[in-house]
């Protein structure tokens, strides 16, 4: 990390929201602190949920050569609690996420700071460029970088500067916090994406920039990436109902097809057109992942052909289900609209930018 010379340059505080991070933080925090920023003009805040591995004390390690590091206990241990503590504490005149299954390149913060002041943005990020190790999970950080796997959400895959809905963690100044309030902390998932559908509705703007690189490491079990896209269908409900007008016809097509293929198998006994819908919604499904499979195995190599499909189905039927869930878990919420949102006071003294 560059020792000086940037008295000119604003304070940044880098927050971590991490649990249980030991397979990855010395990789995440590593590329942190290799940032071409000036040391004397970073703070970083690693935002510990509680872990029961050696992430602390991987953390500790790192305290011990470098001063601009602080560690804050999150008891919530989800990633908004974790953000907001860290929020709380930060110095920084700009705010930037780094999560721990992330690697970010040398000069993500530079880039982050510079979009920000040259553009006026109000959120600033990068695509997310997946990666991980095995064979399974190579054909997650493929799946979950292509329009069939995650839609139209354009931070997977574009390689464009433009304004979007989203980005991949995200950088924003100070005082977008300050007027809208922080993470929802009653969202285990998709907090970002409420932070962000919050921000647009206050006509905010967010710039997705391809300059602002980083790698992020997909999960490499089958398990742990249904866990993953169940939650994320699940709580996509509660956002729905905070804001209905900010979701896109993308994000309700895997729980259509899970509940039309639910109803056709439910209809099968009772009607010979239950057995036909049922086959002309899993066939038509089926078709479209092979050939979106077959298309990416051509580009990435053939040895990924036959568990695409399988990733791909685990993308589409865990969304697909955790949203169904949800909406019956949330079924009497549809009247609340406001969840936890902290307020982040001003700062006496401090630079709004």
């Amino acid at each position: 990390m560059s020792q000086s010379n940037g008295a000119d340059l604003p304070l940044v505080t880098v927050i971590m929201p991490v649990r249980n991070e030991a397979a990855y933080i010395e990789r995440s925090l590593g590329s942190v602190l290799a940032q071409e920023y000036p040391a004397d003009r970073l703070e970083i805040i690693v935002a510990d949920g509680m872990s029961t591995d050696a992430t602390r004390s991987l953390v500790d390690r790192f305290r011990q050569d470098h001063t601009n590091i602080r560690i804050v206990d999150n008891p919530g241990r989800i990633v908004p609690t974790g953000f907001n503590a860290a929020l709380r504490q930060a110095r920084g005149d700009f705010i930037i996420r780094v999560d721990g299954h992330t690697e970010i390149a040398p000069d993500y913060v530079r880039c982050c700071v510079s979009e920000l002041l040259a553009s006026g943005a109000d959120n600033v990020g990068g695509r997310m460029n997946a990666q991980s190790q095995g064979i399974f999970g190579s054909a997650v950080a493929l799946a979950t970088g292509s329009p069939f796997g995650v839609g139209g959400a354009r931070f997977h895959y574009s390689d464009q500067k433009e304004w979007g809905d989203t980005v991949y963690l995200g950088a924003w100044p100070r005082r977008v916090f300050q007027s809208m309030g922080m993470f929802d902390e009653e969202l285990v998932r998709n907090q970002d994406d409420e932070f962000s559908y919050r921000l647009r509705a206050n006509g905010g703007r967010i710039l997705l920039s391809p300059s602002i690189r980083s790698t992020y490491y997909s999960r490499g079990t089958l398990a742990g990436l249904w866990r993953q896209y169940f939650q994320y269908g699940f709580w996509k409900v509660r956002i729905l109902q905070k804001h209905p007008r900010q979701m896109q016809v993308r994000q309700f097509v895997p729980p259509t097809f899970i509940a039309a293929l639910l109803c056709s198998v439910l209809l099968v006994p009772v009607t010979r057109l239950g057995l036909l819908l049922l086959a002309l919604i899993a066939g038509s499904y089926v078709v479209a992942s092979l050939a979106f499979s077959i298309q990416t195995a051509a580009r990435q190599g053939w040895q990924h052909l036959f568990l695409l499909p399988v990733v791909y189905a685990i993308l589409h039927v865990s969304y697909g289900l955790g949203f169904l869930a949800g909406l019956v878990r949330f079924w009497n919420r549809w009247g609340d609209h406001r969840g936890r949102v902290p307020a982040l006071p001003f700062r006496d003294g401090a630079n709004t930018q």
